[in-house]
């Protein structure tokens, strides 16, 4: 079995704060994908750096406190890659791979950190931007021919299922048709939705977001935003996933998606 977790922290530094180390040396996980580290690789604890048995990878932000993913290992991949070529986001450290060699013929796994267009029009276009150069890249793993699975906050909530209102979020960033379209074109393409592929139709309990304004997360207002899209190869191996909210180490909950597969 491989266990991939994919969990956004908001602050790596606050969630160890929260608990979440000490939750994660309980999971058995092969593959941890961070986004929004907030944090400088010189700022991060030893604990941080390779907890529980885990290798860490990081692609920090060149802004201190802003954005950056990081992949924990069990085993060494055979490579690690950060960026996805173009200055203006590498700078915002949103893309780590880590490519395995295994004897099922290759695995790659990605951390990726989708811009937030909540905050302005700027920022909108900015992720409008980064969804059309990162299609290529998309299409570019889709057809290497190794296994892929990109872990993500894709700052998209794709169907009216993944969020609570969504009649009311119809001209918002997140759950713009724009957005949900160019994930429904990646769907298209072949990638196939992890979480989705074992529960097409769970609503509340898929939500992996909540606002941190009014009593979003006591009413389960939430949002999915937070999901592993794989390869069909992969697809067909989902054992398990599973949204984790017993307890809470940011305003996101950690995804885990078990796959049939000689561990990574």
């Amino acid at each position: 079995m491989l266990r991939i977790i994919t969990a956004n922290l908001n602050g790596i530094r606050s969630a160890a704060t929260k608990g979440f180390f000490d939750w994660l040396a309980l999971q058995e996980a092969d593959v941890v994908c961070l986004q929004e580290l907030k944090a400088q690789e010189a700022d991060l604890t030893a604990e941080m750096l390779n907890p529980h048995g885990l290798q860490g990878h990081f692609h920090c932000a060149e802004k201190k406190g802003y954005s950056g993913v990081g992949i924990y290992t069990r085993q060494p991949p055979a490579a690690v890659a950060s960026g996805i070529g173009v200055a203006e986001f590498d700078a915002e450290g949103r893309y780590l791979q880590a490519d395995f060699d295994t004897p099922d013929g290759g695995l790659s796994v990605v951390a990726l950190y989708l811009p937030s267009g909540s905050s302005s029009e700027e920022r909108q276009q900015a992720k409008f931007r980064f969804m059309d150069e990162f299609a290529p890249r998309m299409a570019a793993l889709r057809s290497s021919g190794r296994e892929v699975v990109i872990c993500a906050d894709w700052n998209i909530a794709q169907r009216e299922i993944d969020l609570k209102n969504w009649k009311s979020n119809q001209k918002n960033s997140g759950f713009l048709p724009e957005e949900r379209s160019w994930i429904a074109a990646r769907l298209a393409e072949g990638w196939v939705d992890a979480y989705r592929r074992l529960h097409p139709e769970a609503t509340d309990e898929c939500y992996t977001w909540w606002s941190n304004r009014g009593q979003a997360w006591a009413k389960n207002v939430g949002w999915r935003l937070d999901y592993q899209l794989v390869t069909p190869g992969l697809a067909g191996r989902v054992e398990q996933a599973a949204v984790y909210k017993a307890q809470r180490f940011s305003d996101h909950a950690p995804l885990s998606v078990d796959y049939r597969w000689s561990n990574a």
